[in-house]
């Protein structure tokens, strides 16, 4: 098993390498699979990919004070990036498929949270505090900016990710086309063996299949899946306590439509 130094410097490696890998290069995105028992559906053959986005942000939790408590999902906030332009299909742009793959780790690992935390010490990347630390403020959007990578040039920003007062997910993107989604939950798999535990060390969140609420909110988005996760899972109620916690995660975000 790689330790966490390890871990990070081979994530780092792979996306060095801008060129494609031995695996050879695809011209038409394919979605990633876990390799284990189950894997979510793919899209309809009659929607298409609309964005590759990477997600870096926080997954919200709450533990009650009851003394079996275990914790409970309250929404997630991350800044959403761009990353179409570099998935790995022979173009200058592209990565080989590690490279593309690694991003989740790298980004979580390397880069600060671009959110506004209550204790921004925690925001540094590779923090290694308790999730009562990671919690953002009221106003938790800084202003937009690209992320920067080393030997890369800047990945654009994409838009936001949060859930709103109902509690569902939204993801607000930029750029042409005003793409909204407004989705629920309709499947979940287990995360691949390995996959990236984060610098809580609580795991990977799950993969995700989220399909639109049918609320005429969203706009050109039917589909959204949540694949390649790093990080993200909730401490124990008896590590956290009673009240809000928050872990830091990175994801793929798929939009079909």
């Amino acid at each position: 098993m790689l330790s966490t130094k390890s871990f990070v410097l081979a994530a780092l490696a792979a996306v060095a390498s801008a060129a494609p890998g031995c695996a050879p290069p695809k011209a038409t995105p394919t979605l990633p699979l876990t390799g284990g028992e189950s894997e979510l559906p793919a899209a309809p053959s009659n929607m298409v990919l609309k964005k590759v986005i990477l997600g870096h942000g926080i997954q919200n939790y709450t533990c009650s004070a009851e003394p079996a408590a275990t914790p409970t999902a309250k929404g997630a906030l991350a800044v959403l990036y761009d990353i179409t332009p570099l998935y790995p299909n022979g173009k200058p742009q592209s990565l080989s498929i590690e490279g593309f793959n690694a991003l989740t780790s790298t980004v979580l690992w390397t880069e600060d949270l671009p959110l506004n935390l209550a204790n921004p010490a925690a925001a540094v990347a590779g923090a290694v505090l308790s999730s009562k630390q990671y919690g953002a403020t009221t106003s938790p959007w800084q202003s937009p900016k690209d992320l920067k990578l080393p030997n890369m040039a800047p990945i654009k920003y994409a838009g936001r990710h949060y859930f709103d007062a109902s509690g569902t997910p939204n993801f607000d993107l930029t750029g042409p086309g005003n793409l909204k989604a407004h989705v629920v939950k309709k499947d979940g798999v287990a995360v691949p063996a390995g996959a990236d535990k984060g610098p809580l060390k609580t795991g990977a969140v799950q993969w995700l299949l989220l399909g639109d609420s049918d609320l005429g909110i969203s706009n050109g988005i039917k589909l959204v899946y949540r694949v390649v996760t790093a990080g993200g899972v909730a401490e124990s109620c008896s590590t956290t306590g009673e009240g809000l916690s928050s872990v830091p995660y990175t994801a793929q975000y798929w939009f079909y439509g």
